[in-house]
């Protein structure tokens, strides 16, 4: 008992001392709106931006750490970070704690105008698909089961380039993503109105070794809904 107590005195901070920073993972190969990552730093967007508004409200500073993705889990398990956000239960393994979902998504089907718009994703059966390595698709892959031909790219910006050079025809990306990128310019090619495949309301996940309990995280969560400040970090990217 002593040995435990002694343990927890020396994870405290000192009186007056500010409780340390909150760490948030951020996937090495998340990409804006989502991140832009310089060497070790994150230096912008909305994980970034997320983090510090839920910190403001944990009294916490946040420090962002990319990862890369193959290791979230690990990491956040083995307490190299207290908090992941903008995932969901099932894309992750490991035993960890799940905010409310509160963070919109779509995922969405586009295809190139040049060719015939799908109504449905059955109708691309055996048609290669444009998606992101290490990805899960689950509706795409229960509406086409062995019929689901992925074209791996390290990512959804790729895929965009991919459709451009007409190497595929279809890709399976987030709207979030396609606005972004559309806002820029960098989206030439004519495409179809996208076809939305699933609506993501999207979680963060705790380590078992973070300071801040999942109550605390919900309620900071609850305020950033609440007051509209989630609408509006989420509006600067539109």
């Amino acid at each position: 008992m002593l040995g435990g107590l002694a343990a927890l005195l020396l994870a405290a901070p000192a009186p007056g001392q500010p409780p340390r920073p909150l760490v948030m993972l951020v996937e090495t190969s998340a990409l804006m709106p989502q991140a832009r990552i310089e060497g070790e730093r994150v230096v912008e967007g909305l994980h970034l931006d997320l983090g510090q508004a839920l910190g403001r409200r944990l009294g916490r500073e946040v420090v962002a750490r990319p990862v890369p993705r193959k290791r979230l889990a690990e990491a956040l398990q083995r307490g190299e970070g207290d908090l992941l956000c903008d995932y969901q239960s099932d894309w992750l393994p490991g035993v960890f704690a799940w905010s409310r979902p509160f963070l919109p998504d779509q995922a969405l089907l586009i295809s190139a105008a040049v060719a015939p718009a799908p109504a449905q994703l059955s109708a691309l059966a055996g048609e290669p698909i444009g998606t992101v390595r290490g990805y899960v698709y689950p509706e795409v892959s229960e509406a086409l089961r062995g019929g689901f031909v992925r074209d791996d790219a390290p990512d959804a910006v790729t895929n965009l380039q991919k459709l451009e050079l007409g190497r595929v025809r279809h890709a399976l990306t987030g709207r979030r993503v396609l606005e972004y990128q559309q806002r820029l310019g960098h989206v030439r090619l004519a495409l179809h109105p996208p076809l939305v495949v699933s609506e993501v309301l999207a979680q963060c996940a705790l380590s078992p070794s973070s300071p801040v309990g999942l109550a605390a995280l919900n309620a900071a969560i609850q305020g950033l809904v609440a007051e509209g400040e989630l609408n509006r970090l989420l509006a600067r990217y539109r």
